[in-house]
């Protein structure tokens, strides 16, 4: 009974991940539309690689015994070509500055997503202590990927303005980490179970900020409102025939 359940958690997971995975294509449609990133930060979706990475890995038969973990596998492996899109549109449309930055820190993740299986292949022999090892890395990436958002939050009471930290992005946070959690502690297994548990609470958080400041009257004059207003402008100047 309890192994059928997880089992639709696990598809039911796997489900809303892939509209948390998804929830981003409007925010870099519209980087590829301005062909500009803005304010926009990528180390969200470095973050969110190095965890989907390391899950990946985790869920893999060589980590875990057989395919008892067959649907983390899935969905991480369709994560890591998600943020990898998203990475690669970052960088091209991306200052020099801030590219370097990305490739830096995009570096350094591969580096120890490396040496982790090198490691787990190459000096430790057993499942159990592979998925221990692993298990405490994918933790790791995972609270890290999690705790990301914070930096939108900070930026939501600073500017009070909800734009850089969309509802949909939120909310499938909180649902993924709560199915996810769910499905960790059904099956006894902490290295799924704990770091959604960081998850349901950031994605709390984000939803309580959301609504708090969401119906904030006057919003900060932000690079994407002054390009609403331009076009405001343009369009009177349209239908009139003479500026506003």
């Amino acid at each position: 009974m309890v192994a059928s359940v997880r089992v639709i958690l696990g598809i039911i997971g796997c489900t809303v991940c892939m509209l948390l995975y998804s929830a981003p294509i409007l925010t870099f449609k519209r980087v590829i539309k301005e062909a500009s990133v803005g304010e926009f930060s990528c180390i969200p979706y470095i973050l969110a690689l190095f965890s989907c990475l390391t899950y990946s890995w985790y869920g893999f038969p060589v980590v875990s015994s057989g395919w008892t973990n067959l649907t983390v596998f899935l969905i991480s492996s369709t994560g890591v070509l998600f943020e990898i899109s998203f990475i690669s549109i970052y960088l091209w449309f991306a200052p020099r500055e801030k590219k370097k930055l990305v490739i830096l820190i995009l570096s350094l993740v591969l580096a120890i997503f490396g040496m982790t299986i090198l490691i787990s292949i190459l000096i430790i022999h057993t499942h159990h202590v592979r998925k221990v090892f692993v298990g405490s890395v994918g933790v790791l990436s995972a609270m890290l990927m999690y705790s990301s958002p914070l930096v939108a939050v900070k930026q939501v009471v600073r500017t009070r303005s909800v734009e850089f930290m969309p509802f949909s992005l939120s909310l499938f946070t909180f649902l993924t980490s709560l199915i996810w959690m769910i499905y960790g502690l059904l099956g006894r297994d902490p290295y799924i179970m704990s770091p959604n548990c960081v998850g349901c609470a950031t994605g709390i958080l984000q939803l309580v900020v959301y609504c708090i400041y969401r119906r904030t009257k006057e919003t900060p004059k932000t690079w994407n409102n002054m390009e609403n207003d331009m076009e405001m402008v343009t369009s009177c100047k349209d239908v009139t025939g003479h500026k506003p």
